[in-house]
């Protein structure tokens, strides 16, 4: 039997698992595969520091670029940019194929690793990149492709779904909630990558690629995170219905006589009956519409080492399959040219709250800046709150779908009128 030597780049929480694997699950993974896949080491900055799993120290270096000479399957779990860009090229170069789970790498310079790749024979498997355990670029990049996928959304970080889950069930404060989610561990010390929406937008960028054919950044991403996100928003949207949970948005328009594809990343709304306004606590859930297909629905957990380790491990198993098989080993390259949309050019709905003078003729005021943007109003709610010192209301509106730009416009022109005390929110809605 063929062996195939595999080189391990990081060992944190996931890498330590997959380590386990390999070692502990040898024999049935050759059975898999038809070869013997053999560690033959892991590089790592300190082959001290504490660590999950109890693995041979013998096994660990600091000598990551002598590491990947030897390997014939390479997997990178380092995470960043740089070191790790330079090892994936070494390995490639050196006739190795890769598998890794970084998005932000990914998402950064893609395209370029796709291309080496590709001209080397050698295969980039990224499965663990976006949502953990959840086999979704599979079903994206090879079940659907006879398909026209139309629109992805995705809760694609177990982070910022804790936080916004814990705000809804409990009515926590975000700090209350974030300061719980780092308690558990789901959020690191600093976590602005996550709650930033950055995370997600790597994250978007790959789906967004694999579902359109077409290589898109980080650049290409419109982000907002969940940072100014209070425990009003999260009740008014529960009194109206609806559940706030920060999507990754990947969707087909037509602009100009044109298609293009919009990728963002924001706080939306969604109606509780909506698939996934039920998915809770760090759990990840990417819903994809097309054509043929219709809608379907991929949920699991997205974080943590074991699972993440499953996803990697699956690469590991196609990649030396295929090496045994033998056969082009490349990455399929993005086919299409599909423009990225600007977000103005985003056809969207808006939940817009606001905080009026309680007074005859404010909502005849407020409704006219709607018309005069062209934006129709689909539901409206008041609510008073009237004190010795003050009367005010508050009003909340959803409107229909409306270009980006008039409604972003409409919120403008509404902060100018006399009789509105403040903006109180503005969210964008999907799933009406």
């Amino acid at each position: 039997m063929k062996t195939l030597k595999v080189a391990l780049l990081g060992c944190g929480n996931v890498g330590s698992q997959v380590a386990r694997v390999l070692l502990d699950d040898a024999a049935d993974l050759s059975a898999r595969t038809g070869a013997r896949l053999e560690l033959a080491g892991i590089a790592v900055r300190n082959p001290d520091a504490p660590r999950g799993e109890e693995l041979p120290r013998e096994l660990f270096t600091t000598d990551a670029e002598a590491l990947v000479e030897s390997a014939d399957i390479v997997i990178e779990l380092m995470g960043g940019i740089e070191p790790a860009r330079t090892l994936i090229l070494h390995a490639i170069g050196h006739g190795a194929s890769v598998v890794t789970g970084n998005k932000a790498l990914l998402a950064a310079d893609g395209a370029a690793l796709y291309e080496k790749a590709d001209a080397a024979g050698v295969r980039l498997a990224y499965e663990a990149a976006v949502a953990g355990a959840i086999p979704i670029l599979g079903p994206i990049r090879d079940s659907l492709s006879g398909d026209r996928i139309t629109r992805v959304l995705g809760i694609v970080n177990g982070t910022t779904n804790y936080i916004l889950d814990q705000m809804d069930t409990t009515g926590a404060q975000f700090a209350d909630a974030l300061a719980e989610a780092q308690r558990l561990g789901y959020a690191e010390a600093d976590p602005t990558a996550d709650v930033g929406g950055h995370d997600a937008a790597a994250k978007g960028a790959i789906l967004a690629s694999l579902a359109f054919h077409t290589t898109f950044d980080m650049k290409n991403v419109s982000c907002e995170g969940i940072t100014d996100i209070t425990a009003q928003d999260i009740a008014a949207a529960k009194d109206a219905g609806f559940v706030i949970k920060l999507l990754a948005i990947a969707e087909k328009f037509e602009s100009d006589g044109a298609e293009g594809v919009s990728v963002r990343v924001h706080p939306t709304l969604l109606p509780r009956t909506h698939p996934l306004a039920a998915v809770h606590g760090a759990f990840n859930a990417v819903f994809v519409e097309a054509e043929n297909a219709g809608e379907l629905m991929f949920y699991g957990q997205g974080a943590g080492g074991t699972p993440t380790a499953s996803a990697v491990m699956g690469d590991v198993v196609t990649v030396a399959r295929r090496m045994v098989l033998g056969g082009h080993m490349g990455v399929e390259a993005a086919s299409g040219h599909v423009p990225a949309l600007p977000l103005e050019k985003v056809t969207t709905s808006y939940s817009i709250g606001l905080d009026v003078a309680d007074a005859p003729g404010v909502l005849s005021a407020v409704a006219q800046v709607f018309a005069d943007h062209g934006v129709s109003i689909e539901t409206m709610r008041q609510t008073s709150h009237t004190d010795a010192a003050n009367a005010s209301a508050e009003l909340r509106f959803v409107t229909h779908r409306a270009p980006e730009a008039a409604l972003a416009a409409t919120v403008e022109a509404i902060k100018g009128l006399d009789v509105i005390n403040s903006v109180t929110s503005v969210l964008r809605v999907e799933g009406v």
